[in-house]
């Protein structure tokens, strides 16, 4: 069978330097008609094993991430710039949410009883479905893959995961820990997909349902597919997550948070702060902070992450998008106060920037800008920060801040996310669902929902 070659090649480009490192080639036909094959047969197995016996193994692939934590992070920061401390953070977040399923699992898919008036007995069932597939992003090469795989295959579903073009390393470095686990062979299988081949494999019987993380056009797209033939699907789409300060008894302290949450990943966050709504009279002191913080930084080696320097986006092209954002937004008069500017290629070296004024007829007020720009607004009510807040595509989360919890309650009562937070930029932990509303997608992950989207929730009744 020929290779199929629709879609960007898998390839390893580093975007400090813009050197093409390794190209993958792509999957055969052949071998995608194997990992169906192979997933299939491994979903009759695995399912049948005792769910004690699979929680070692899930757990056993916990420890494999955090065991090999230092080798997942040099991996992920060449292919796609993320500070070396942070890769090195996500690899063993990952071994936290394993361990959380593997710990937490056998209970939170135990049979729930149901009150019944005619007698008899009845429960529901959290029953595996079949094999799945993940169609997984760049931005968190190791969680984003983690929180769709390891409630999963405590379920007892099967995987094919097709993840990133740019991050094929990443990919296989996963696969070799769940081959390394004792995972049964097919349980688990990496394929480098093409874009027909993926509307293949969704529409194939033995796949049982779709789990995307990426974007809104992706997302459509896997939508439709799925919807056309009858599957399941998960999605976690883009996020412009309003940042509320209603008020601050510490400004400075509140802007180094907001900004320290924003640039996390170089602002490469699905949940991000992309929108900080500040009082009016906080406003002028809060962007003053932000702005000291953007100010005079160099590009910077991920590796080294020396003081006074930035990391760089995922790919130049990234990196050109958000500065087009950016430049639409200041061509109609908003304000750059600092950063924002685009380095030479082929690097992917963008400064982070503070951006004041933004006003509807602009890119940046409804498109996600995903990248290292803080956008501050000012409003003088409550009424005015959640109506701004809400005014957006995106459902993602949300957090709203202030001296008096009451107040912030209030508002945040009315965020309309999928994640709202109170005096925090966000809830997390493995045991924490993530999820949107909008066109930020639907279905949860991570937590008791975790184990509540791919399962056959079976009404089991025994009469008297």
């Amino acid at each position: 069978m020929s290779t199929s070659t629709t879609g960007p090649d898998y390839q390893v480009v580093n975007p400090a330097t813009g050197e093409v490192v390794e190209t993958f080639e792509k999957a055969t036909d052949a071998e995608v008609e194997a990992a169906l094959a192979a997933t299939h047969a491994a979903y009759d197995i695995w399912r049948d094993v005792p769910i004690e016996e699979r929680a070692a193994t899930v757990k056993r692939i916990g420890e494999l991430f955090v065991e090999r934590a230092a080798d997942l992070a040099a991996i992920a920061t060449e292919e796609m710039g993320k500070p070396l401390s942070e890769s090195h953070g996500e690899a063993e977040f990952c071994g936290e949410i394993f361990d959380y399923f593997a710990t937490e699992g056998p209970t939170l898919a135990a049979d729930q009883p149901i009150k019944t008036f005619s007698g008899g007995k009845a429960v529901v069932q959290k029953l595996p479905i079949g094999a799945l597939l993940g169609i997984m992003p760049w931005n968190y090469p190791f969680y984003q893959i983690a929180r769709f795989a390891a409630p999963n295959l405590m379920l007892g579903n099967t995987i094919i995961l097709k993840h990133a073009e740019s991050v094929p390393k990443s990919a296989l470095a996963v696969a070799q820990i769940m081959k390394d686990s004792g995972l049964p062979e097919g349980a688990y299988v990496n394929l480098f997909a093409s874009y027909e081949q993926i509307e293949t494999i969704i529409g194939d019987p033995r796949i049982a349902g779709v789990s995307l993380t990426g974007s809104e056009r992706a997302g459509a797209v896997v939508a439709s597919i799925a919807g056309k033939n009858l599957k399941k699907c998960v999605l976690e789409l883009g996020g412009s997550d309003p940042y509320v300060v209603l008020d601050s008894a510490d400004v400075k302290a509140d802007a180094d948070t907001a900004w320290e949450t924003r640039i996390s990943n170089t602002g490469q966050a699905c949940n991000s702060n992309k929108r900080m709504i500040v009082m009016q009279d906080v406003f002028d002191d809060f962007v003053a902070r932000l702005t000291e913080h953007a100010k005079d930084l160099v590009p910077g080696d991920p590796v080294e992450e020396a003081e006074g320097t930035f990391a760089p986006l995922s790919s130049r092209a990234a990196a050109e998008n958000l500065a087009a954002q950016v430049e639409d937004a200041v061509s109609k008069g908003a304000t750059l106060h600092a950063g924002g500017v685009l380095s030479e290629g082929p690097a992917a070296y963008y400064s982070p920037a503070v951006l004041t004024g933004i006003t509807p007829e602009m890119r940046a007020y409804k498109e996600e800008l995903f990248g290292p720009v803080a956008v501050v607004y000012s409003v003088t009510s409550d009424d005015e920060a959640l109506a701004l807040a809400n005014d957006t595509p995106y459902g993602l989360g949300g957090a709203v801040f202030s001296t008096d919890p009451e107040r912030a309650k209030r508002v945040a009562a009315r965020l309309e996310v999928g994640m709202s937070n109170v005096n925090s930029p966000a809830g997390e932990g493995a045991e924490v669902p993530f999820g949107g509303v909008k066109r930020s997608g639907f279905g949860r992950e991570l937590g008791p929902l975790g184990m509540d989207e791919f399962v056959n929730k079976r009404m089991f009744y025994v009469a008297d």
